[in-house]
């Protein structure tokens, strides 16, 4: 068991959660702003269970330069691996240009549960502009390949994008129940099967609260 990070992410291990490695990631400096490229690599053993948890929002801002900032998580779950990554949501403010990267390879027989909320601007300002990509493989089968931009006035308003609304929630499903789950949905939130097994929830919201709460109603229809 090794953990090794910097600021401005630093890993801090917890109690064990039930059969679950519980360690917080913490943001111990402002970040990300503009220029900066931050990674967070994960490795899960066979049979191993890990929760990464967030304590706290992250924003992303500006820099003084104008650059844009990146953030890549990369997990790699061998057989029987399980993997939880929860951080709290991310507020893209004014300004900023921010790219999100999440990628997992998993091994046979392993499970993954994932989930972004992003905010999009802070109460009564514009959103900056947003990248946010998931790719998800099994074995050699790609299970999920998603990405979404955020930031176009017009098009972030249709109903077909985000409806005008300023919080988007998405979870990943992945092993175990997951991957039988059936269509599901509610008035703001979606369950979608994947091809090639486990599920994506969706949710649209006007606050944090209430999306972090519509996902857990969708995760409940997976099972």
């Amino acid at each position: 068991r090794r953990l090794r990070s910097m600021a401005p992410l630093t890993l801090l291990p917890q109690r064990s959660a039930g059969s679950a490695a519980l360690v917080h990631l913490v943001n111990s400096a402002t970040a990300p702003l503009g220029g900066d490229e931050l990674a967070l690599h994960v490795r899960v053993g066979p049979g191993a269970h890990l929760r990464l948890s967030g304590v706290a929002a992250t924003l992303a801002l500006p820099g003084q330069r104008g650059g844009a900032s990146a953030m890549a998580v990369h997990a790699e779950v061998a057989s029987g691996g399980r993997f939880e990554h929860l951080p709290e949501p991310t507020v893209v403010t004014a300004r900023a240009r921010h790219h999100a990267l999440l990628t997992a390879d998993l091994g046979a027989g392993a499970s993954l549960r994932s989930r972004e909320v992003l905010v999009v601007g802070r109460d009564g300002e514009r959103p900056g502009d947003l990248t946010t990509a998931m790719h998800v493989t099994r074995g050699e089968t790609a299970v999920l390949r998603q990405e979404l931009t955020i930031g176009d006035a017009l098009l972030d308003a249709s109903p077909a994008y985000l409806a005008g609304r300023r919080v988007l929630g998405t979870e990943v499903l992945v092993g175990g129940d997951a991957d039988t789950v059936a269509a599901a949905s509610g008035q703001w939130w979606s369950l979608t099967p994947l091809p090639a097994g486990g599920g994506l929830a969706t949710v649209l919201a006007e606050d944090a609260v209430t999306a972090e709460r519509e996902l857990a109603e969708a995760v409940r229809h997976a099972g």
